[in-house]
């Protein structure tokens, strides 16, 4: 374990290593071949994403494989995702994030927007593990549906 004022080895800011991981979502969202070797840029072979169980794309999220899969599926039910007003902390290993999340439902155009958290750990640089906290998935599902 680090001593508590100690950082890993890299030296990046919590707003640093987010940028990133959205540089790559967005660079890899909007390729055409959809390369895994994009994702590797900012996230670790190993990385988990555990999306809520409320939501379309429920689970528990392993590997590039999975992280290709959990995109595919985010790109069907969103034409745009907006990260807006972001804030982070950082601690060690642990990265915390909070921002306003715009979502553009494809299917019927509807926007939604609401508050959004994000509880993420690096490994060497590169995300390993990302929890994301919805405000309200009943309404996110709702737009979905065109309730």
């Amino acid at each position: 374990d680090l001593p508590m004022n100690s950082r890993p080895s890299n030296d990046k800011t919590a707003m640093q290593l987010l940028a990133k991981m959205f540089e790559v979502e967005m660079a890899y969202m909007a390729s055409t071949d959809k390369d895994a070797s994009i994702l590797a840029q900012a996230f670790h072979p190993d990385v988990v994403v555990r999306e809520p169980r409320s939501l379309p794309y429920a689970g528990d999220w392993q590997g590039y494989d999975g992280l290709q899969a959990l995109f595919r599926l985010m790109s069907d039910a969103w034409s745009d995702m907006q990260v807006l007003g972001m804030t982070a902390a950082r601690e060690n290993d642990k990265v915390f994030m909070t921002c306003t999340l715009r979502l553009t439902v494809r299917a019927n155009g509807r926007i939604i927007e609401q508050p959004f958290a994000e509880a993420l750990t690096f490994r060497d640089g590169l995300v390993a593990d990302a929890t994301p906290f919805y405000h309200d998935t009943h309404a996110i599902v709702a737009s979905l549906q065109g309730v």
